[in-house]
């Protein structure tokens, strides 16, 4: 099973912004162990989190046709430690596109407080690497649907966000 550092999107633009929650629980074990007696999400989790959100980000632009991985964490700085009943809320934008890869600022809030700052550099995958997708199609748009992606998301001029051919045909015939 793939692990999942956000919850949900609540606001999603193609290409500019998104912005994901995730809430923080103790029943998680690697909160729970992580730091014995002291209940916290590690950071590195909270830089997963803000990593898948702004991943997604940048995957959704071309319809996911380009293969988007994490290539480097340029600087993160963190406030305060999030526990248990704390809901984190990633804030990404896009803030640099090149022909092989993208650059991207995440904040992280609970509440009003800003606790993490992180910019992230993305890599598209060229000919180098096996072709195909990164992950199985079905599976892929089960999560994006489970994040609530194309019910928030948004094109530029306010259009909602349509599933990428190649996904909705793999989801129909998941459910033929």
């Amino acid at each position: 099973m793939r692990w999942f550092w956000i919850d949900q999107f609540v606001e999603f633009e193609r290409g500019r912004r998104a912005v994901a929650i995730k809430s923080v629980a103790l029943c998680e074990e690697q909160i729970d162990g992580y730091c014995p007696g002291f209940p916290l999400m590690p950071g590195s989790l909270i830089i997963e989190g803000m990593a898948q959100t702004a991943g997604l980000l940048i995957g959704e632009m071309e319809g996911f046709s380009q293969r988007v991985v994490l290539a480097k964490i340029g600087k993160a700085i963190f406030s305060r430690p999030a526990i248990p009943g704390d809901l984190l809320r990633y804030e990404a934008t896009i803030t640099d596109i090149k022909g092989d890869g993208a650059l991207a600022s995440v904040n992280g809030y609970i509440g009003d407080d800003l606790v993490a700052e992180v910019e992230l550099m993305f890599a598209f995958l060229d000919e180098r690497f096996p072709s195909g997708p990164l992950f199985e199609p079905v599976d892929f748009v089960a999560m994006l649907r489970a994040f609530h992606m194309y019910d928030v998301g948004r094109t530029a001029d306010g259009q909602p966000l349509e599933l990428p051919p190649f996904y909705a045909e793999a989801e129909r015939a998941a459910q033929a």
